[in-house]
């Protein structure tokens, strides 16, 4: 195309508009990502191929030759990855959780795990307000502590329209936390005076992510890890429910964030509905065991593509100026959680 000046009547032409970059190569560098963390997972089992997806994507946007990449070219596909990808995979994390399960635990552990969640997640919220947190860090981190870790803090940040850089700190400091928890709560099983069910229990009330919690319940056996796996995902169940409750809030505070075609997202994210929904579909035992244990893996490759995809977004010059204060939350939240999910623990057997 062509412009007529009206000064020199000779044509001049249009500048082109810059191209954006496309989605491509951010994706490939998450599926880069994902590859990498699983080869760190089969050389160290005890790491969680999450929590190494996590790492690398940190420390991937701190290398001086791909920093650029990933913050230009490579930054739409790494966002669609930490926002798409993830809420595909919490769809999928559904399919681990049945209701029989949950009731199979009896109504004192549910009571336990509800108390667990309410203490972790109001008292972090609080806190984190007091020490004077930016934007919606408070919010993502205590829900990342009471819920599920990373995954919940996705959820979460959906409904709350969270800046991209207030959920990448906040995964970066659950995960961090989760991870010590794998080498700190062995050292206490014996010392705490646990049975290995109780241990069990315990870490499954207290540790944030399924992989962590996992890692550290194997620990103490067969025993220890089964009861682990249970009390972790009735506390995955919450997730619903304290996605509606945020909205909830925010809707009635008239915060709630607006789409780009002006209209409020639903009370209820479709994402979560789906969560719902593949509950229900575990909880008829039609689903035969192949398909779950390909939804399984479908899963983990999906969350360990969305969480390199936040972890890249981490920037650690503007971590290390809330970095006293943001540790210090991670903290305290810890010692609540694990001292309140420890008391519940005893209480319940």
């Amino acid at each position: 195309m062509a412009l007529i000046s009206s000064r020199t009547g000779r044509t001049a032409p249009i500048p082109n508009k810059a191209r954006r970059p496309g989605k491509l190569p951010g994706l490939a560098m998450a599926a880069a990502g994902v590859a990498v963390s699983w080869g760190v997972h089969w050389l160290v089992p005890a790491v969680p191929m999450l929590t190494a997806a996590v790492v690398l994507g940190i420390a991937v946007a701190h290398v001086p030759g791909v920093r650029a990449r990933v913050r230009g070219v490579g930054r739409p596909g790494l966002t669609l990855a930490g926002k798409r990808l993830m809420r595909v995979g919490i769809v999928l994390l559904g399919l681990k959780l049945s209701l029989d399960d949950v009731l199979g635990l009896g109504w004192a552990t549910v009571v336990m795990v509800l108390a667990v969640v309410a203490a972790t997640f109001f008292g972090t919220l609080w806190l984190g307000r007091r020490l004077g947190l930016r934007g919606d860090q408070p919010l993502l981190i205590a829900t990342g502590y009471s819920i599920c870790g990373a995954s919940a803090i996705g959820a979460v940040s959906e409904v709350s329209g969270s800046d991209e850089e207030d959920v990448a700190t906040s995964v970066a400091l659950v995960t961090l936390c989760g991870t010590l928890a794998i080498a700190v709560l062995p050292l206490l099983h014996h010392p705490l005076g646990l049975s290995d069910a109780q241990f069990g229990r315990w870490v499954g009330a207290g540790v944030h992510d399924v992989g962590q919690v996992v890692a550290t319940a194997q620990t103490a056996g067969p025993a220890a890890l089964g009861e682990a796996v249970l009390v972790k995902l009735m506390r995955v169940a919450l997730l619903a429910p304290l996605v509606a409750a945020v909205a909830v809030s925010l809707r009635r505070r008239r915060t709630a964030p607006v789409t780009a075609s002006g209209k409020r997202p639903a009370l209820v994210p479709l994402f979560v509905l789906g969560f719902l929904a593949m509950v229900g579909v575990r909880t008829t035992g039609w689903v035969p065991g192949g398909v779950l244990d390909g939804a399984q893996h479908a899963q983990e490759l999906l969350l360990a593509a969305a969480l390199f995809g936040l972890g890249s977004a981490v920037h650690l010059p503007s971590l290390v100026r809330t970095g006293g204060r943001v540790a210090l939350l991670g903290l305290c939240s810890w010692v609540v959680i694990a001292g309140v999910s420890y008391g519940g623990v005893l209480l319940t057997v």
